[in-house]
């Protein structure tokens, strides 16, 4: 957690006129990038389901604006039963990793298809959905779940971050995603920055840095 009382030094930017425009430009740009994905994303399915028997997406519940629970739409990158037996793939280690992080470096649930969508990003087109239902914006916060919301953030950096909508990129995802963690306290900072800054001048830098982090597959492991 972030050591100082950030409720008292952080101001969220961005009144009901930014709010608006930015959820209009959510919608158009979420409207376009499915159409213009959607082909893609029909490929997507096929492959997963010839890589591995199951269900094409995977949906899992995080935390959304004003601490509702929203389902985040991803296309499976793991084996199916890999939420049910998980103890079936990870040891002792990777176990603790995964409570504390939601994530492990060379996951062994993840499948041959499932690796090449988490490196290229593309498992998370689906989040196009998210998007245009008003659950999830462009850019934001990462939507997390409670757990990790409770044990990595203090009860006034909880109610900071609930009073914005998450998003499919951010400052964490375009500078260092898998290489700052909840341990160091390096990726919670970074989620946090971004509520004193938020614009639509912002907003809109921070998805044209999404595109080469992706390209370069920064931080993805």
């Amino acid at each position: 957690m972030v050591e100082k009382d950030l409720k008292n030094e952080i101001n969220i930017k961005g009144g009901l006129i930014y709010c608006f425009l930015k959820r209009l430009m959510d919608f158009i740009l979420a409207l376009i990038a499915i159409i213009i994905f959607l082909i893609p994303m029909l490929i997507i399915s096929i492959a997963i389901k010839i890589d591995s028997r199951g269900k094409i997406f995977f949906i899992d519940k995080r935390i959304g604006y004003k601490g509702c629970s929203i389902d985040i739409f991803k296309f499976r990158t793991m084996y199916q039963d890999a939420e049910a037996n998980i103890k079936k793939y990870l040891n002792k280690e990777q176990m603790l990793t995964w409570e504390k992080e939601r994530k492990i470096v060379d996951d062994p649930r993840i499948t041959k298809v499932g690796k090449f969508l988490r490196k290229t990003s593309l498992d998370e087109l689906p989040q196009l959905f998210n998007i245009l239902s008003g659950s999830l914006s462009f850019v934001g916060p990462r939507p997390i779940t409670i757990e990790e919301l409770t044990n990595n953030y203090s009860e006034e950096e909880q109610e900071l971050l609930k009073k914005v909508k998450p998003g499919l990129t951010g400052v964490w995802q375009v500078t260092s995603r898998s290489d700052a963690d909840y341990t160091s306290g390096l990726r919670q900072k970074e989620e946090l920055s971004y509520l004193p800054r938020r614009s639509l001048h912002y907003d809109l830098l921070l998805l044209f840095l999404t595109i080469p982090a992706v390209l370069k597959q920064k931080g993805a492991k």
